[in-house]
């Protein structure tokens, strides 16, 4: 019960608070929210040090960033890109499992840390595929890319949760 009450109470107040900071953003300096941008433009610095000409610019008409990679459209980066529902989840998880404060601080911050970089690279890494071979875009975008984000979120509940069991027999 108090899993339950830890994971759901931490989910539902961060997801309001990002609903808010996302109402908040809209028409502010940075398209389409702060988080967003700064994904798209390290996007697009990563790939830049990698050797490739990319090109990241705010979609006219939709909320999104839009991936060029030598002048050709191979990805959009929306809010869903940015990897904070993900990290929400991720946060709760711990939360619900929560040990002592300063351990569970340092672990959350670590694996947040860990999940953005891995976001970054996985966004880059999906951009270059879909324009090497974009016949298999759907492959690519639906299935092995998300499963990279929410594998590593899996394997870093698996880690915590077997560090608490170790921790709660000894």
């Amino acid at each position: 019960m108090r899993f339950l009450f830890l994971f759901l109470g931490t989910y539902g107040v961060c997801t309001a608070l990002y609903f808010f900071y996302l109402t908040w953003s809209k028409g502010g300096a940075y398209f389409p929210d702060f988080i967003t941008h700064l994904v798209a433009v390290q996007t697009e610095a990563v790939l830049a040090a990698l050797g490739y000409e990319p090109r990241v610019l705010a979609d006219p008409q939709l909320p999104m960033m839009r991936v060029l990679l030598y002048g050709k459209h191979v990805a959009y980066i929306n809010e869903g890109c940015n990897a904070v529902s993900v990290m929400i989840l991720f946060a709760s998880f711990i939360i619900a499992f929560a040990q002592k404060l300063k351990k569970t601080t340092l672990y959350i911050l670590a694996g947040l840390a860990l999940i953005y970089v891995t976001n970054i690279l996985r966004i880059v890494i999906l951009s270059i595929a879909l324009y090497t071979y974009p016949e298999n875009s759907s492959f690519f975008h639906d299935i092995v890319f998300p499963g990279i984000i929410y594998g590593l979120v899996f394997l870093l509940w698996l880690f915590w949760v077997r560090n608490i069991s170790k921790a709660i027999h000894e």
